[in-house]
């Protein structure tokens, strides 16, 4: 901000950018069906290694908002050929276990979410620039499309979709149990990037209403996030156990209960019972991820299951920002005690879909 004379509201138009690159990549993605017609650890590879160079052109000195918020477009388009392209590949690679795979991956997921957090105590503690905190995060995403394409590559259970069908976006909801998975994984998204975007507000807001409060904001927010990695892990164990869906909805339910204790909890006097609450919070509002999209990518169709999923995290996404956003006209006009309540709208709506017959 100070760099480039950038205001809040532009630095929050930089935020929308990422997201919105994000779902503009994964319509194309989607509409093209790109990962199931070319090489997905290929797509992976090239979409690494672009949103590195687009996340670099930040450091230049001629930069202004409008190219700024150009290249964190690209950097969320870039993105658009990894998450979605990475389950995909997971989902080649297993015809069984793919559950667990998937709770792997989306844990790796949420400790990248958790990563700037911490490298932002790093920086902070040691007067590192923050340009450091971009060159690290461009060098970790060329090794990370690396490592895919040189020691993972397109699994064995790929099916290889044959040319072009523009039909294929509205295919994947044909099926009941599809759709029953993406819309509980609609409800989740609701609440998951909006409870992770306003954790450090959350700590801030205990700190100025709680007397003798004097929370570590990043560093409570890195584990806060990063736990959920855990549970994504322990959530898939556990739904080897039992059914997949049960523990989805179990853990939509938990999350569900925080969003309506929330108002209670931000008051409470004891800061340990609040953090408790919050790493709890952390664990139940992700766990779930790996499981929907377990769900989804098993009642796709094997041909478009890329498709299905890139489709499904762009609905996601999409409802990310509408979230977001509605906490932000929110917090001007109510007690900011009560803001996270609304969260629980996308977990009632989703535990409907998932409880119906």
């Amino acid at each position: 901000m100070r760099e480039f004379d950038i205001d809040r509201m532009g630095l929050g138009h930089l935020t929308a950018a990422v997201q919105f690159g994000f779902i503009s990549g994964t319509l194309i993605f989607a509409i093209l069906t790109i990962a199931d017609r070319y090489s997905p650890s290929k797509v992976f590879l090239f979409c690494a290694v672009s949103g590195a160079l687009f996340n670099l052109i930040m450091l230049l000195d001629q930069n202004s908002l409008i190219s700024l918020a150009t290249s964190r477009f690209m950097v969320g388009f870039s993105l658009a050929g990894v998450y979605p392209v990475g389950m995909k590949i997971a989902s080649d690679h297993f015809d069984k276990g793919l559950g667990k795979s998937l709770g792997y991956l989306v844990g790796a997921l949420v400790l990248g979410t958790a990563f700037p957090h911490l490298v932002k105590v790093i920086t902070v503690d040691s007067s590192l620039p923050w340009r450091w905190v971009v060159i690290l995060t461009s060098v970790l995403s060329l090794m990370g499309g690396i490592l895919l394409f040189s020691l993972v590559g397109d699994g064995p259970y790929r099916k290889v979709s044959k040319g072009f069908h523009l039909n294929a976006f509205f295919k994947v909801f044909a099926s009941g149990s599809f759709r029953t998975a993406a819309f509980g994984y609609f409800g989740h998204m609701w609440e998951l990037y909006a409870f992770w975007a306003f954790i450090p507000f959350l700590l801030e807001y205990r700190n100025l209403s709680i007397p003798g409060s004097d929370l570590n904001v990043p560093l409570l927010s890195f584990i806060i996030i990063a736990v959920g990695g855990l549970a994504c892990v322990i959530g898939v164990y556990i739904a080897r156990e039992k059914r997949v869906k049960k523990v989805a909805r179990t853990a939509l339910l938990i999350s569900c209960c925080c969003c309506l204790l929330s108002p209670f909890m931000l008051q409470i006097p004891s800061n340990t019972i609040f953090l408790v609450f919050l790493i709890c919070w952390g664990m139940a509002v992700i766990a779930d991820s790996p499981l929907f999209s377990t769900l989804v990518a098993k009642n796709a169709i094997a041909e478009y299951r890329g498709t299905a999923l890139t489709i499904v995290n762009c609905i996601g996404f999409a409802i990310t920002i509408v979230s977001i956003q509605t906490l932000n006209l929110l917090q001007e006009t109510i007690n900011p005690q009560y803001l996270l309540i609304f969260l629980a709208f996308g977990p009632v709506l989703g535990l409907y879909v998932l409880f119906r017959k």
